[in-house]
């Protein structure tokens, strides 16, 4: 039998999932590692820790799962977007990684937005502070003994093919979350470069998703049992490797991701839509694709919230039971998810969520409804921006993650979106993205749409129901009212408690 691996580097541990021709899972493992917060806004990880816990999972893989040291065909990776890597002349890493959730940056974002004007047509995307040129930038103005040092910059998961293969490189997915990307043309920008005194040649060379970037180290290799050469392959940025390991390989769908943050992502043929910043727009991994993503900072965490605050001692099946007894819209009980700040459509660090309309009938199915609403309809905002700009028509959205898992919710998604909604049979998230990439690689499958119709299964489609549809219509147009409404005090709020 033949095998594909795919590893996952995310923001807390690796995840490794071996698969064979059907799409099948035959085995998983995972390695945790330390998140380091030296002060307040920094986030970092020892990049070495990444290495560590490839070799620990594959040693894992290899030990259950006999056969595969001899029939592994391929490997490639997803991993976490943003976070930077520095390397000198020896390709010894020079400091610990800036992740993405880092937020040193404000100052650089400032900068960046001032000297380019024309950021957005260029990089498709505003300067915040989880992307990589920030924390490049941060690096030199403050830490200029190991700025003098630095050779080569890359991401996390293409550190890891460094580490497994002796090659330096960056596929496009990835690049396109630097900030010094030319999306459209595939390309870096000499002028943001030049415009921000970084020069050129630290960048790597650019690479596919499933271009081969060398074979697997012969003394790894041999430690782990594998008797044959194994080729290796690029991979991709985690949001574009879930996107294909959900089958999000055609403009008129939509995945709606709920995690502790949510994310409503569509793919996109062409890298000329304009969307002016209001939505992140990057290289797929999809030959010579891109998507378009919108961000809630809060959503999976407004739920944990409110059952940490709420209702500690329940699981979240008895929190949310009582929410099918109540009608759409809460009985005009509205939720504000913002209670991190907010990024899509806003971009606002300093708004806070809100409860709107609470009457003393109220009861805490009604709160509770109303969360899972208040997030739903901030996905909707994304949702909409991508109709709006690009005329776009959703014939099926894929739910994943903490959406996925609750049949009451699936449906208000379906009615929210006005759209059918699928789940996933077997839900891997971006490992089986990277394990996809592996297999187009190595020649399985003649394209990433042939691969997901053997590797990508869907339970049946939740149907909107139309009269919730339209009464949510109603409801989302005064949900969009909240912003505008409570901006200004909000921020008040925020200022007089810093």
């Amino acid at each position: 039998m033949s095998y594909v691996l795919g590893l996952d580097l995310g923001t807390s541990s690796l995840k490794g999932i071996l698969v064979n021709k059907e799409g099948k899972i035959v085995d998983e493992a995972s390695a945790d590692y330390p998140l380091l917060t030296p002060k307040r806004g920094y986030s970092e990880q020892d990049p070495k820790e990444w290495f560590r816990a490839a070799k620990k999972v594959m040693a894992e893989i290899f030990k259950s799962t006999l056969d595969a040291k001899d029939n592994l065909e391929g490997i490639s990776f997803s991993g976490q977007m943003h976070s930077l890597v520095l390397l000198d002349e020896k390709d010894d890493v020079l400091r610990n990684a800036i992740l993405w959730n880092d937020v040193r940056t404000t100052d650089q974002c400032v900068t960046i937005t001032e000297k380019i004007d024309n950021l957005i047509d260029i990089t498709k995307n505003k300067a915040l502070e989880g992307f990589t040129l920030p924390k490049l930038l941060w690096v030199q103005e403050n830490e200029p003994a190991i700025w003098s040092k630095v050779a080569t910059f890359l991401l996390p998961k293409d550190y890891l093919g460094f580490c497994l293969t002796g090659s330096k490189q960056m596929e496009y997915s990835d690049a396109a979350g630097t900030l010094l990307l030319d999306v459209e043309a595939r390309e870096w920008s000499e002028e943001i470069a030049e415009k921000l005194n970084v020069p050129s040649s630290i960048f790597p060379r650019l690479v596919k998703s499933q271009d081969r970037i060398g074979d697997l180290d012969a003394d790894l290799a041999k430690n782990l049992g594998l008797l044959n050469s194994v080729p290796v392959f690029s991979g991709g940025a985690d949001n574009p490797c879930a996107a294909v390991g959900a089958g999000i390989v055609r403009p008129d769908q939509g995945m709606a991701s709920i995690g502790t943050s949510g994310v409503f992502l569509s793919y996109e043929e062409t890298g000329d839509k304009n969307y002016n910043g209001h939505l992140h727009y990057f290289n797929h991994v999809v030959p010579n694709a891109f998507y378009t993503m919108g961000v809630t900072l809060a959503a999976g965490n407004s739920l944990n919230w409110f059952k940490q605050t709420f209702a500690p001692n329940e699981s979240f099946e008895e929190l949310l039971k009582g929410i099918k007894n109540i009608k759409p819209g809460s009985d005009g009980l509205l939720f504000a998810p913002y209670i991190s700040g907010e990024r899509t459509p806003y971009t606002d660090s300093n708004i806070r969520g809100t409860f709107l309309g609470m009457d003393i009938a109220h009861t805490r199915d009604h709160f509770a409804r109303a969360v899972l609403e208040g997030i739903t309809f901030s996905l909707r905002d994304s949702f909409e921006l991508m109709k709006k700009h690009s005329n776009k028509e959703f014939k099926q959205i894929v739910s994943v993650g903490g959406g996925a898992k609750n049949p009451d919710w699936l449906q208000m998604q379906a009615d929210i979106f006005n759209t059918p909604v699928v789940t996933l049979e077997t839900e891997q998230g971006p490992a089986m993205g990277s394990a996809m990439i592996a297999a187009v690689g190595a020649g399985w499958f003649d394209s990433f749409a042939d691969c997901s119709k053997v590797f990508v299964k869907y339970k049946s489609e939740v149907q909107p129901d139309s009269e919730a549809a339209l009464q949510y219509d109603k409801v989302y147009a005064n949900y969009k009212e909240i912003y505008p409404t409570i901006k200004d005090l909000s921020h008040k709020l925020v200022t007089d408690n810093d």
